[in-house]
């Protein structure tokens, strides 16, 4: 067994420039400055940056890092990073390994060719990348580069955020902001400030890199755009939960190791339900920290399944048939002192506060439920929204008999209809402590409380969480925005606390579903409910623009109109970007591979039905083949042809908004109406003449 000094404890955090590395290596008055930034959210001491940067320099130099980056998340939904060496000739010829408080604080990097959605022309190419001291420093390794990264916002010259983090620290800001005039009215005088916190649960699938390699459409789309079922699926519900696989295993040993070495907790791993379908779970942090954390996870998992013949699919549909991939959304509110605002606790002061909090989260959801829809609103999440692995498109909470059973007693106000000896009020409340697994867990629905913290189910994938965490973070301070203006007008509070409480509950009593979200009969009571029923993204991204949804994030200062708007334009450009990638490489592989391959078969069937008939002998299997491999071909051409008049309209349109649409209502159709095609034709095909690995290779061989 390995010592505690050469095991796991001693990697974790190996590579950060972590609050124990700042304490040994900053002056005692410089680490106070530093970490007061950091746990306050107070404004930066630029006076103490040269030396914080000087200290970074020489800790990463240590480590064998010859570069630093600022390291930043464009609108494109990925990370990236510009890299400066830290040496600096000097006039003898030599050169030293220096780095300044200015090149740590700001960076500039090109803004020109990231998408901005109209905030930059393409000719200003100014842009600026600004330190986040709130998320740690690190060193990370790519091959023998050894370099800093310093997570950054990413504005314009004129100020516009043109990037995931900045409006994800603004978001933080109102939370804060807004929390804490609800506990101050409350009475809760001790915290300073209150965080966002999120564990963000992320699927995978892992496919042998020789299959991938055959499939274009994995290389370029990340999902199989032909592939009929393999003849085993998840049916025998054998991959959850069962035992790894050593390659595998072998895998996730080595993904564990590199994030312990970045300081994240990565504290759970598992076969999911398909097959070839992993899961990695950390330990909450902040959502800012977190965030950054699930995007070097998806590095990670990426680069390490390369290094063991595998290509890590983080796609949230890319086989049809079984289960797709999401990012499991943990998000929770937690105050600077330790106290978690979502946990019921066991006083009847911390259930009153609960329930203030709960009922916040409750109206927020129900009220902005379209912009919650439209923060997992993409291409590959429509195959993944209502299919029976996922939430359908419908948002509502789980929160449990018990839970909902509290609510329903505080909104009808009617104390027969509570138990003997039970009194509902915030005051003097009896709510019973309530255990952390006090109700079951419902898997299907969107939004399900699980304790001490809600499950935001939607998230896809290969989405950037940043996106619908400033979304909630957002709404949920304008609910407390508004909580917290009548609490401090009232003259008792406990008895406005019982009315808001009371009102919440009754008002967004239609967004509590505790049933099963997959049936049909759910879709048909929802209608009735008037909940809204977005089923693609393009619908769902039309509702950016609406003017309450503008008036909120200016409110709180998240977003301007512009920004939002951008960030709308953005988002349709890539619904079309990814659908017209995925077209053209479906026609590619249909013309050059899937076809050819049909001609093939149909050549040597008919040869054998030539033979067959010549020696006067009748052989209706090989006629019937023939017929059927011939229908199935032309319909392929037939469908080639469609899609490639669709795929040219539909890049012709100009409006954003009309684009989309169109890929989404006759480019998508048509690509359907081929794979059907090219799917039947490989039910038939000669396995050796089939050009494409199959479903049951990639799923099941290792």
């Amino acid at each position: 067994m390995s010592s505690d000094s050469t095991g796991a404890s001693a990697l974790y955090g190996a590579n950060v420039f972590s609050e124990a590395v700042m304490r040994q290596r900053l002056p005692k008055n410089v680490f106070k400055a530093l970490t007061r930034t950091i746990s306050e959210g107070t404004e930066l001491d630029h006076s103490i940056a040269d030396v914080v940067a000087t200290a970074m320099k020489d800790w990463a130099v240590e480590k064998g890092a010859t570069h630093y980056c600022h390291w930043f998340q464009p609108l494109t939904g990925m990370t990236a990073e510009k890299h400066d060496s830290f040496i600096s000739p000097t006039g003898d010829g030599r050169a030293i390994m220096e780095f300044s408080g200015k090149e740590l604080i700001q960076g500039e990097p090109d803004a020109s060719s990231f998408p901005s959605g109209g905030l930059r022309a393409t000719f200003e190419a100014r842009g600026y990348t600004v330190w986040d001291c709130t998320s740690p420093v690190f060193v990370k390794n790519d091959g023998t580069n050894i370099t800093m990264f310093i997570p950054s916002a990413f504005c314009s010259y004129k100020a516009h955020a043109l990037d995931k983090k900045t409006p994800l620290l603004r978001s933080m800001d109102a939370l804060s902001n807004e929390a804490l005039r609800v506990l101050r009215s409350m009475g809760s005088k001790s915290a300073k400030r209150v965080v966002a916190t999120l564990g963000g649960e992320q699927e995978y699938f892992l496919v042998d890199e020789k299959f991938v390699t055959k499939r274009m459409d994995l290389v370029l789309t990340g999902r199989t755009l032909f592939g009929m079922p393999s003849p085993k699926g998840q049916e025998m519900e054998d991959q959850y939960f069962g035992t790894l696989h050593e390659r595998v295993g072998s895998f996730m040993n080595e993904v564990n190791t590199e994030l312990w070495k970045l300081g994240i907790s990565a504290k759970t791993q598992h076969n999911e339900v398909a097959p070839g379908q992993y899961e990695i779970a950390p330990i909450f942090s902040s959502v800012n920290v977190s965030t950054d954390h699930n995007q070097l996870t998806m590095e990670t998992l990426k680069d390490v399944a390369v290094r063991h013949g595998f290509v890590c699919l983080l796609h949230e549909k890319p086989f049809a048939g079984v289960n797709g991939s999401g990012k499991h959304n943990n998000w929770s509110m937690t105050t600077d002192t330790g106290v978690n605002l979502l946990d019921p606790g066991t006083t009847p002061q911390s259930n009153s506060v609960f329930l203030v909090f709960l009922c916040a989260v409750i109206r927020a959801v129900d009220k902005y439920a379209e912009l919650l829809r439209a923060t997992v609103a993409t291409h590959g999440n429509d195959h993944r929204l209502g299919a029976n692995e996922a939430p359908p498109a419908i948002v509502s909470i789980f929160l449990g008999d018990q839970l909902t059973d509290v609510l329903e007693k505080i909104a009808c106000g009617d104390e027969s209809a509570c138990e003997p000896g039970e009194e509902i009020r915030l005051g003097t409340s009896t709510l019973p402590p309530l255990p952390k697994d006090a109700t079951d867990r419902n898997r299907t629905s969107p939004f399900a409380f699980t304790g001490n913290k809600f499950e935001f189910r939607m998230v896809g994938s290969s989405q950037s969480t940043a996106g619908p965490n400033f979304v909630l973070n957002t709404i949920v301070a304008e609910s407390l925005s508004e909580i917290a203006d009548e609490l401090e007008k009232s003259g008792d509070v406990n008895v406005a606390a019982q009315s808001i409480v009371k009102r919440i509950a009754t008002e967004h009593e239609r967004v509590i579903y505790n049933g099963d979200n997959y049936t049909a009969e759910w879709e048909a009571e929802a209608e009735k409910r008037g909940l809204p029923n977005l089923k693609n993204a393009v619908a769902s991204l039309e509702v950016l623009s609406r003017k309450e949804i503008v008036d909120v994030f200016e409110k709180h200062k998240v977003l301007s109109a512009d920004e939002l708007e951008a960030r709308k334009e953005v988002l349709l450009e890539q619904y079309s970007l990814g659908i017209n990638i995925e077209a053209r490489a479906a026609l590619q592989i249909a013309k050059r591979q899937i076809l050819p391959a049909a001609m093939t078969y149909i050549g040597r069937l008919a040869e054998t039905v030539d033979e067959v008939k010549g020696l006067g002998v009748s052989c209706a299997v090989a006629t019937e083949a023939l017929t059927e491999a011939a229908r199935l071909a032309d319909e392929l051409g037939a469908g080639i042809k469609a899609l490639e008049a669709a795929a040219a309209k539909a890049c012709g349109i100009g409006e954003v908004i009309e684009k989309a649409a169109s890929y989404r209502d006759e480019v998508k159709p048509a690509m359907d109406v081929v794979r059907a095609a090219a799917d039947g034709l490989e039910a038939i095909i000669d396995a050796e003449i089939w050009p494409l690995p199959t479903y049951a290779e990639m799923l099941f061989l290792r």
